[in-house]
């Protein structure tokens, strides 16, 4: 069996340049990687837990389809190094400054998920506010609103005010104008409405969606 053809078909989808990628993707040495090649030879259980969305029949074999059925579904969300919406293994509450403030900083890996491809970005989420709508650990779709003079209300949205506060919360109408109420979806009794001055948004993005982190 030729497992050098399987190697490079496994490049080939993940779309690395090199071996050096391939090795940093699989968490082993560059040198592993060469001598696979030179061996015709590879560790099949580590490119199974590894490359999730590949066949294992395909990995062990080299035949039958080489994508998963499942994965070949566009409902589902796939993991990308190609395609996709940027995943930033921050958290939105303690961590998003590093993606706003560091124009160098490079996502963790796309996720390709046809439904949520006009965020912005993903990123994490942590809290119990918005439960169960959205939980704890969740990676959440984000899309920056640049004009955010007009915001639907009943939506839910990322928000983040001039004093580098942040939260993710719906927004409903105030009785003050100038206002905007943040609602959880949480009903214990530690959570409840807020108001929040239109004037202290700094930035906001609505959320698109949510998934399980995978």
């Amino acid at each position: 069996m030729d497992k050098v053809f399987i190697l490079n078909k496994l490049k080939e989808h993940y779309n690395f340049k090199s071996n050096s990628d391939f090795a940093r993707f699989l968490g082993v040495n560059p040198q592993n990687i060469r001598n696979w090649y030179k061996r015709n030879n590879y560790n099949a259980n580590l490119l199974i837990e590894k490359c999730t969305e590949i066949n294992p029949e395909f990995i062990i074999t080299g035949e039958g389809a080489m994508i998963k059925e499942n994965n070949q579904n566009e409902d589902l969300p796939v993991k990308n190094y190609s395609t996709g919406v940027p995943y930033y293994n921050v958290d939105f509450i303690g961590g998003f400054d590093i993606v706003l403030n560091d124009q160098t900083i490079t996502p963790e890996y796309l996720i390709d998920f046809k439904e949520f491809n006009k965020a912005t970005c993903w990123c994490n989420i942590t809290g119990h506010s918005m439960e169960p709508e959205i939980n704890h650990g969740d990676i959440v779709a984000l899309k920056e609103i640049e004009d955010f003079s007009f915001i639907p209300y009943g939506e839910i949205y990322a928000i983040i005010t001039k004093n580098d506060m942040r939260t993710i919360k719906r927004i409903g109408p105030s009785t003050n104008p100038d206002n905007y109420i943040l609602i959880p979806t949480n009903k214990g009794y530690e959570y409840g409405p807020q108001e929040l001055p239109k004037k202290y948004i700094l930035r906001i993005y609505q959320v698109l969606g949510s998934v399980k982190r995978f």
